[in-house]
C-alpha cells in the first residue's frame, strides 16, 4: 500500500528562517508536504525579555499543540532560541519533533573536527545553541574531547548581503579566538546565505542546520525504500 505524503510542520520565528528551510525541505525531503506557521513577535520578544520566560514557553507550546491537532507526522523549530522547549514537547506528543540545530550539531560531533565554532547574530542563540552542542557531547562523541567557541556578529543581521554578513562573521570569530576552528557552525538559519562566503573567508567546512534536519525527517518518515505519493 502507498502511504501518502508526511505532514511535516516548521515553526518559525522570522520570515528568512521559512524560506530556508522551505527550500532545504524542496531539496532534501520532496516527498513531504510542508506546513509553515509564522509567529514574527517570537524573536523579538525573547531578545526583550533577555531569553525565555514562562509566557513564551507557554506560547510556543500553544503553536506546537496547533500543528500537532492539525496531524504534524513531524515538527521543526526553526528558532533556536526556542530550542529547550523541544525537550517538554517530546514528553507530550509522540512525534518526532526536532530542535532547529539539532541534527547538524549531531552530524559535526560525529565528524573528525577538534574544535568547533558557532556563530549567530542575535544574541539568545548564542546560549541556546552551544547549550544544545554541550549537551550532545556525552552521547555523540563520550570518547573524544571536542572545543567549543562561540562568536555573535549582531552586524551580520541587518548586512546589505550575503558577503558582508559573512565578512561581520569573520570579524566576530577572529575576535573570539575561533578562526582556528576545524569547522563552523551557523546557529541561525537565516545564516544560511552566508555560507559559502563565509567558508572560502575562512577556508573551512561551514554547516547549516536545515538541509540536516530536513535529511533526519526523511530518515525518520519516509525511510528508503518506504513508496510516497508526491503531488
Amino acid at each position: 500500500m502507498i502511504e501518502p505524503p508526511p505532514l511535516v510542520a516548521m515553526i518559525h520565528a522570522v520570515p528568512a528562517a521559512h524560506r530556508i528551510a522551505h527550500e532545504a525541505f524542496a531539496q532534501e525531503f520532496p516527498q513531504a508536504t510542508v506546513w509553515n506557521v509564522l509567529d514574527d513577535r517570537l524573536l523579538d520578544d525573547a531578545r526583550e525579555a533577555d531569553g525565555l520566560t514562562g509566557a513564551l514557553r507557554r506560547r510556543m507550546l500553544r503553536l506546537i499543540g496547533h500543528v500537532m491537532d492539525g496531524g504534524a507526522q513531524g515538527l521543526l523549530l526553526t528558532c533556536s532560541s526556542y530550542g529547550e522547549v523541544v525537550d517538554t514537547a517530546r514528553a507530550l506528543w509522540n512525534v518526532p519533533v526536532l530542535k532547529s540545530d539539532e541534527s547538524m550539531f549531531k552530524a559535526a560531533l560525529a565528524g573528525p573536527y577538534r574544535r568547533l565554532a558557532v556563530v549567530a547574530s542575535t544574541p539568545p542563540a548564542v546560549p541556546a545553541a552551544t547549550a544544545q552542542l554541550e549537551a550532545l557531547v556525552p552521547a555523540v562523541r563520550p570518547d573524544r574531547p571536542v572545543d567549543i567557541v562561540s562568536a555573535l556578529s549582531e552586524e551580520a543581521a541587518v548586512a546589505a548581503d550575503p558577503g558582508t554578513a559573512a565578512r561581520h562573521l569573520a570579524d566576530a570569530l577572529h575576535a573570539a579566538g575561533g578562526t582556528d576552528a576545524d569547522a563552523v557552525l551557523l546557529a541561525q538559519y537565516s545564516l544560511t546565505p552566508a555560507r559559502d562566503a563565509l567558508a572560502a573567508l575562512l577556508g573551512v567546512p561551514v554547516l547549516d542546520g536545515a538541509g540536516a534536519a530536513a535529511r533526519e525527517l526523511r530518515g525518520l518518515l519516509a525511510p528508503a525504500g518506504t513508496p510516497v505519493v508526491t503531488s
